[in-house]
């Protein structure tokens, strides 16, 4: 289990992992690891590596090994969301820049695609586990919904092509969808916005 603080007042970082079966915690990146304040941070679905999104990178560290395996570089300026694909060699982060920004992490540190569908700031993005769907969330009060299939044979690239276009939320003070979440089984999906509203999409495509 990883959390992360948003408070100034921690000098040694902002991130702190649990070993929920040891009952124990470790503060592992400093700030002068992170070099940024850090937005989002996930587990690899199947390795011991870790994934930390500042505002304007992603670190991957392995934590076994305790070393930076690689550093990416979005080119946004400031990203907001971050998602990895079930298979985990490919990781998707969202900007508040209103851009969407694929990685493929067996070719290059920086994105092998930006995808630019939004009209304002990307809030969260998410891949389905079990089918290729992925999903973005925007504050021009809209859902994206695409498939995105990543293929075994590794001379494929992935296939990233528009489904649908979710318009479900008001947009509130200038806020729209705040947070978007696939189902763990079914082809469904919850979208929750600034209009107080929470949405279930079935059945996506």
């Amino acid at each position: 289990l990883a959390t992360v603080s948003e408070t100034k007042a921690i000098t040694r970082g902002q991130v702190m992992i649990h070993h929920t079966v040891k009952r124990q915690t470790q503060n592992p990146f400093t700030a002068k690891t992170t070099k940024g304040k850090v937005q989002k941070v996930l587990f690899h679905p199947s390795k011991p590596i870790f994934f930390l999104a500042t505002q304007t990178h992603v670190l991957i560290f392995h934590l076994l090994r305790q070393v930076m395996l690689k550093k990416l570089s979005s080119g946004a300026k400031w990203i907001s969301s971050m998602a990895i694909h079930p298979v985990g060699d490919n990781i998707v982060v969202g900007t508040y820049d209103r851009r969407v920004c694929w990685f493929d992490l067996d070719l290059s540190n920086k994105p092998y695609k930006t995808l630019k569908y939004h009209n304002k700031a990307v809030r969260e993005v998410d891949f389905h586990p079990r089918y290729p769907l992925l999903a973005t969330a925007a504050d021009d009060g809209t859902v994206h919904v695409f498939h995105a299939r990543v293929f075994d044979d590794l001379m494929r690239n992935p296939l990233i092509v528009p489904v649908k276009v979710l318009r479900a939320h008001a947009v509130e003070d200038g806020f729209g969808v705040f947070s978007c979440a696939f189902h763990p089984t079914q082809p469904w999906l919850f979208t929750a916005g600034a209009d107080g509203a929470v949405h279930l999409f079935q059945n996506i495509p």
